[in-house]
């Protein structure tokens, strides 16, 4: 498995063989670090996602709902080892495809490969239980998969996405159709060519690259599509939801944030600033859990901006290949979105203390780089407070008492994630049950890729849960009650069958 060749087509994987777009639609995929073409990757159109997704559902009819459950796990856990066997080669891939820094490619590599190996584990593992109904009476229940699941991935974190999603429908029995983004196809393609040298059987996982209006919208009203997974944009969101309704089917989504990182006084500034540093600028600022605002108590702003913005004045930007601290936005059309977030803050009102700017480096110029930037001086009123810029941009944030901290915290249409930094536990713990949010840190930024963590948000950053056992009985989706007495009912996404005088059906 090498890297693509801009010379070669990399073909869609349906069914177990790399095929072309049935009409021909290819897209040029770019190193957003230079510009210059990586490879030349087929496109799917509707008519691509409708053999995809028959594919999908021949595999699960025929082959992958009967897999014993400990043969479904020892294939994934050979893909863990696969991946972890060529980790340098994928890093470099992710990379080249996304822009971000070689190291967090190689972070993101490992925690693809823990999702494969943790889900592995869990596959024979989704147990029912039996429920009392006294005596003359055994009632139990099962877990089922769903049939086809599709996974709609964006281009920031394509392998860490894809493997927290596909790993966990896998493991319960689910089909896949993965549609990865158009900007970042590689490494989805390379995971499927390699799931086949693993032994997972044809048709299990297809991974179809293309456009979202066409393909990505194919797929979530496919009829035969039992289940959608999707990260991305409040607008596609929705718009998926609503496909997912024509159909009645289940959809998790995970939609970004604006997540605050909330700096106390009494914080050890120390580590305070390298995790606050970390949480926004780490791919750029194009992280959906990014810590995009900071929050912090008035009495220590001084002396803790002088202190942040030291570090931000020595990161280093460069292709993410060079391994810098910040390497480029994913296209030139992103950088312009960024920096007229920038432009609109400073007409808030906000303080530009810091970057804001193209870099001025000739070795550069070809790619989107943006300077790291910090906005001071911002009221949580401002759209620059409001929206998600998916960019390396820090809005600062004053406040003076904790329930002031609250509140800002849950002024926003997002609950994603949270960080709260002091040395004092009891207030920590307390403001963190008043936070509106999927996960809340104390004193750290994420979970080291957390495989076991139960990931997902509030309000509009979306419902449903990834990752941990929870993403687990996510993927199972159904459980089939097994009654053996006189009577049995069914209900609402509870199947029932009696054995005993005689079998009823409510």
């Amino acid at each position: 498995m090498a890297i693509a060749s801009a010379r070669k087509l990399e073909g869609m994987i349906i069914g177990g063989e790399e095929v072309p777009a049935g009409a021909g639609g290819v897209i040029e995929d770019r190193n957003p670090a230079n510009g210059e073409v990586l490879a030349t990757v087929a496109s799917a159109d509707a008519t691509d996602v409708d053999h995809a997704v028959k594919a999908a559902a021949e595999a699960f009819t025929r082959t992958w709902q009967r897999t014993r459950p400990a043969e479904r796990g020892r294939v994934l856990v050979r893909i863990s080892a696969a991946i972890r066997a060529r980790a340098d080669e994928i890093a470099r891939m992710e990379c080249l495809d996304t822009g971000k820094p070689l190291r967090q490619a190689k972070a993101d590599t490992e925690v693809a490969a823990r999702y494969f190996e943790f889900y592995g584990g869990a596959a024979d593992k989704i147990l029912g239980s039996t429920i009392p109904l006294g005596s003359g009476f055994l009632d139990y229940t099962v877990r089922e998969p769903l049939g086809v699941s599709a996974h709609i991935v964006p281009w920031n974190y394509p392998l860490q996405i894809l493997g927290r999603g596909v790993a966990a429908a896998l493991a319960a029995g689910n089909t896949v159709v993965l549609k990865p983004a158009s900007q970042a196809p590689l490494t989805a393609l390379a995971i499927g060519r390699l799931a086949l040298e693993c032994g997972l059987p044809p048709g299990v996982l297809n991974v179809i690259p293309g456009p979202g209006p066409e393909a990505g919208s194919a797929l979530a009203s496919h009829r035969l599509v039992n289940q959608i997974t999707f990260t991305g944009s409040i607008a596609t969101g929705t718009h998926i939801m609503k496909l997912a309704a024509e159909h009645t089917i289940p959809v998790t989504l995970e939609l970004g944030g604006k997540s605050p990182n909330i700096v106390f006084a009494d914080a050890d500034f120390g580590p305070t600033v390298e995790g606050v540093a970390n949480a926004i600028y780490q791919h750029a600022g194009q992280t959906c859990s990014a810590g995009s605002r900071l929050l912090l108590e008035r009495r220590a702003h001084d002396s803790f901006l002088e202190k942040l913005t030291d570090r931000v004045r020595k990161m280093k930007i460069g292709p993410g290949i060079d391994d810098p601290d910040i390497g480029p936005l994913i296209t030139e059309d992103q950088r312009r979105r960024v920096l007229d977030y920038i432009a609109l803050g400073k007409r808030e009102g906000a303080d530009l203390t810091y970057g804001g700017k193209v870099p001025s480096d000739e070795r550069l110029s070809k790619g989107s780089f943006l300077e790291p930037t910090l906005l001071d001086g911002v009221s949580n009123a401002m759209r620059v407070a409001q929206e998600e810029i998916f960019g390396p941009v820090l809005v600062v944030i004053p406040f003076d008492e904790v329930e002031e901290a609250a509140a800002i915290s849950n002024d926003s249409r997002y609950g994603l994630l949270a960080g709260i930094w002091t040395r004092d536990i009891n207030k920590a713990l307390a403001l963190a049950e008043r936070i509106q949010s999927g996960q809340v840190y104390i004193n750290t930024y994420g979970a080291g890729g957390g495989a076991e963590l139960p990931f997902g948000g509030y309000k509009q950053s979306g419902f449903g849960r990834e990752k941990g056992l929870e993403g687990l009985l996510v993927a199972v989706g159904r459980v089939v009650g097994v009654g053996v007495g006189a009577r049995v009912g069914v209900g609402d996404g509870v199947v029932g069958a009696a054995v005993g005088e005689g079998v009823g059906v409510d």
